[in-house]
């Protein structure tokens, strides 16, 4: 999705002023054992909201059968059961939506253990005219007519199912990263999807790792090669740290590296990264990338919402 000018919007079903919203809403917390539906327009954002929802470990159901939503709800409260967080998405892609999902919805809400929650995405007329002209691909409603009267209809088809929603989210002006900070934000589970952070120690004659999201070179710093009783060692030894810690420019460096770090891995949690590959480099990998990666590790352990952890991909072939 593309994004605009503007401010995103979210609306809340105890407390509509408008198309805009209003300051100061807070957003319905769901459950532990929450059960989201999720509908809208066409083009509006399921199936981006879904993969998040996915990556926070619900159990995932796209364009799921109408008539089948009972079944798969039953299942999620059932006590002891192997489905505990679901999702899923239904529109009108199938033919029996609009005629049978407000009765069965309202079967949904008075079922005991669960707490269904409606979720109705929508955006603009232009966003989704551009979001259908970039895809290429048809309206469900227009196979045979212009984008823009195929979302009129749906538009005015959907309304009543619109008016059911527990929380609406116009999603003209949200990144494919807002759509998923928003839901983050909805799951209080969001601790159980904490964002992996690898420190990578590499050599730099064996290349830069592709994957690296952050590299920072350690060949300003003392090298343990040039000492002999040092150069058959690797970083992971005392002595080794020892060495490059005796000298203050070095000590400052490393200090400054760990406090950038634990600067920025926060910023990626709060943008709902799922991993961060934190690339620490030398002349052949062995000695002073080795040494730093494992003194940010126990300096960074201590970060909420990350799971930091080691590899050393050259510390054998240096």
């Amino acid at each position: 999705m593309n994004r605009a000018n503007g401010v995103t919007r979210l609306q809340s079903r105890k407390r509509r002023t408008g198309r805009t919203g209003g300051k100061g809403r807070t957003i319905r917390r769901v459950s532990k054992q929450p059960f989201i539906v999720l509908t809208g327009l066409s083009g509006s954002g399921k199936s981006q909201a879904i993969r998040a929802l996915e990556d926070l470990g619900y159990f995932c159901v796209d364009n799921l059968p109408t008539t089948l939503i009972p079944t798969l709800a039953k299942l999620s409260a059932r006590r002891g059961g192997n489905i505990e967080k679901v999702a899923i998405v239904v529109d009108v892609r199938e033919r029996d939506f609009l005629s049978k999902f407000p009765t069965i919805f309202h079967r949904l809400r008075k079922m005991p253990g669960l707490n269904p929650v409606l979720i109705f995405l929508e955006a603009s007329n232009e966003a989704l005219v551009r979001r259908f002209s970039e895809t290429r691909r048809p309206h469900p409603l227009a196979p045979d007519r212009s984008v823009r009267e195929g979302i009129a209809d749906e538009r005015a088809q959907l309304n009543a199912i619109r008016d059911m929603a527990d929380e609406i989210v116009d999603t003209s002006d949200m990144t494919v990263h807002e759509l998923r900070q928003f839901f983050m934000s909805l799951s209080r589970d969001r601790s159980r999807a904490p964002l992996v952070v690898t420190l990578l120690s590499f050599g730099y004659k064996h290349g830069v790792p592709v994957d690296a999201d952050l590299a920072f070179d350690m060949r300003c710093l003392p090298n343990p090669h040039f000492v002999p009783t040092l150069r058959r060692r690797t970083g992971r030894d005392r002595a080794v740290a020892a060495f490059m810690e005796k000298e203050p420019s070095a000590r400052e460096f490393m200090d400054r590296l760990e406090q950038y770090v634990r600067y920025v891995i926060p910023h990626y949690v709060n943008e709902g990264k799922s991993y961060l590959t934190v690339a620490i480099g030398c002349t052949g990998g062995r000695h002073r990338s080795v040494m730093v990666a494992e003194r940010l590790r126990r300096a960074l352990s201590d970060i909420d919402g990350a799971r930091v952890r080691v590899r050393h991909r050259d510390i054998a072939n240096a």
